[in-house]
């Protein structure tokens, strides 16, 4: 559920933190991606027809499979490099939201089993959607995906929102940072991310745009603290805690805020006959959960890396055991390859080594040209650092980020 409502406040009260980009905008910026909850949208998006999903011959479903891969590769095109977050053990305090998400499957479970026995199409495209569950099966088959084709993941302690927002609150994880999270759940914003992106992975056939949301410009143009906000969003109805009875939305919220400044303070004030608190509510709880998360600490945190792409490995796991197109595999295996494609430079004496790959991206003047990065030994280019360098100095005119893959000695 993310944050009941917040979209919209936002909108409202706050239009100048949220814009539309388009995809191409996060050339070369590194995106943590929420990827249980994509993986969710690909069950229900992608090759969907009624009860009908996409399968291999074995009758195994495939549509995450081709969702992600799909996906992956129009973000790399992009020039974006993704990272991939997949969901923990969930927090104790969410127990009561993911019962309340097993009744409404079961439930809807019942009114699909109806709506075939009548024939009714729209109902029965409707509530098949409202049965579908992310499997650890379904986890487990985008990893072994996204290792072969070469694209980091990280397995968070617990909430996989709250561990991108981690990434890219430090921006130590990858070589120049996390840029921004994607996701569809509000709540990314209530754990601290700096910039939230909706609808990245939104399937192109939508045709909707980025919405960037940037956490700064919300309290700034909400003029609260980050705590404020926290409050805010357990008022507003988060996945932690029940929420207070007696119609209280965003709008509402927020002016309880603005005249208290914490929940605490609104309970001592609140109308009590008009508003129903709920007994031994736990909101001082979820408050603690979203300022603590459980995500790993910054001295701890992954190491994330872009390896070279397992061509055979992709071959043999999207062709000959799920039912891949054999020439868009290769295809893409190749705008894979031509990402990782190790250069050797010729400044030291030629041995062969172990080599390791770092994924670069076209320049946007090049985006579908790819090429090597040649430099003569005479030309002696500043290199500061080994891995650390965006550029290389070519003289002013030229100065430019590196526009392929880098790689070096092991």
């Amino acid at each position: 559920m993310g944050i009941k409502g917040l979209t919209k406040l936002l909108a409202d009260k706050a239009p100048k933190c949220m814009k539309e980009q388009k995809l191409e905008n996060y050339f070369g910026r590194e995106i943590a991606i929420d990827a249980s909850l994509s993986i969710y949208q690909f069950l229900i998006v992608v090759g969907r027809n009624g009860t009908q999903m996409l399968t291999n011959e074995a009758g195994e479903i495939t549509s995450h499979l081709q969702g992600m891969f799909t996906r992956t590769i129009r973000l790399l095109e992009a020039g974006l490099k993704p990272v991939y977050v997949f969901d923990g053990k969930p927090p104790d305090l969410k127990r009561q939201e993911l019962a309340k998400r097993y009744s409404k499957r079961l439930d809807a479970t019942d009114d699909l089993a109806a709506a075939i026995e009548s024939g009714d199409k729209e109902e029965i495209e409707k509530f098949s959607k409202r049965t579908v569950k992310v499997t650890k099966q379904h986890n487990e088959d985008c990893k072994k995906l996204l290792r072969l084709m070469g694209v980091p993941l990280v397995e968070a302690s617990s909430e996989a929102e709250a561990e991108c927002a981690a990434l890219c609150k430090s921006g130590k994880a990858c070589i120049f940072g996390v840029y921004a999270v994607a996701s569809e759940d509000m709540d990314t914003l209530t754990f601290g991310a700096p910039r939230f992106l909706r609808h990245l992975m939104a399937p192109t056939s939508r045709k909707v745009p980025v919405v960037e949301f940037e956490i700064a410009k919300i309290l700034a143009e909400l003029n609260l603290t980050m705590d404020q906000f926290i409050d805010l969003c357990i008022l507003c109805g988060c996945d932690y805690c029940a929420g207070i009875r007696g119609s209280i939305g965003g709008q509402t919220a927020l002016k309880l805020i603005r005249k208290h400044g914490s929940i605490d303070s609104i309970l001592e004030n609140i109308n009590k006959q008009r508003y129903q608190v709920p007994e031994n509510w736990l909101y001082q709880e979820a408050r603690q959960l979203f300022k603590e998360p459980l995500v790993s600490a910054d001295d701890q945190q992954p190491e994330i890396k872009w390896t070279c792409p397992d061509e055979e490995g992709l071959i043999n796991f999207l062709v000959k055991e799920n039912g891949f197109n054999h020439d868009r595999v290769a295809k893409a295996c190749h705008l894979l390859k031509s990402s990782f494609e190790p250069v050797v430079s010729t400044s030291v004496p030629f041995k062969r080594k172990e080599t390791k790959c770092i994924l670069g991206v076209p320049s946007p003047a090049l985006k579908h040209k790819m090429f090597s990065l040649q430099v003569s030994i005479n030309s002696q280019p500043k290199v500061i650092g080994i891995l650390n360098l965006s550029t290389l100095d070519l003289g002013s005119k030229h100065l430019r980020p590196f526009s392929r893959s880098v790689c070096f000695s092991a």
